[in-house]
């Protein structure tokens, strides 16, 4: 269920019998057709631990799920919508990010602490970011949002990307992650982005990077 970029804030999606898609509540923009959005208590494919995941991460609304015969528009708060299509790998975004994605796809959450360690922790306790992200896997698309536009930047084999862990947006691929600091302990508090924390991400894929730190 592939997504037509209308301008840099709009997607349109067509919505066939038989398929469904999920949006955040209040994406939903305009619709032509016989289409009903209702929300989805259960966490989409990945079921009640997504659910979970999702609300551990800050994100107390439900999903929607959209299904019928029709296209709609998809936006919201005039943020910079960006389509990221998957080809069988994992997609990891921040939830609040997410604006609408393919049913097809196999949601899931991933705790950043896992790959991170102590300072993966750090992240959602100083940064505000969630300890938990959201997978998507499949093969599909999924629509984001971020401030001020999106920029891809490519991982390689021995050339890690450090990134401001508040201009993270997602990341896909065989990609490491590792949060660290630039600056002491002491110096930290009261500190909560720039150049004192620096999401290091290494191995084979892409980074998404927002233009402003501004959090959704």
């Amino acid at each position: 269920m592939p997504f037509r970029e209308i301008n840099s804030k709009m997607v349109e999606a067509t919505v066939v019998p038989g398929q469904r898609m999920f949006s955040q509540r209040g994406a939903m923009l305009a619709y032509k057709g016989d289409v009903t959005f209702t929300p989805n208590l259960t966490g989409g494919q990945g079921g009640v631990m997504a659910m979970i995941g999702r609300r551990v991460a800050g994100e107390s609304t439900p999903l929607m799920t959209v299904e019928g015969n029709g296209t709609v528009m998809f936006g919201h708060g005039g943020h910079h919508v960006q389509v990221i299509r998957l080809s069988g790998d994992t997609l990891c975004v921040e939830a609040d990010r997410l604006l609408a994605f393919d049913g097809t796809l196999e949601q899931g959450t991933m705790f950043m602490g896992s790959q991170g360690g102590v300072m993966g922790m750090v992240r959602g306790q100083v940064t505000g970011q969630g300890l938990f992200t959201t997978t998507l896997k499949g093969h599909g698309a999924v629509a984001v949002m971020a401030h001020g536009g999106v920029v891809e930047l490519p991982i390689a084999p021995g050339r890690p990307v450090h990134v401001d862990p508040q201009a993270y947006v997602a990341h896909h691929g065989d990609v490491r992650n590792k949060l660290s600091t630039a600056l002491g302990w002491r110096d930290m508090v009261g500190r909560g982005s720039g150049e004192a924390f620096q999401l290091e991400l290494s191995g084979s894929g892409a980074v998404y990077v927002q233009a402003s730190e501004e959090k959704l």
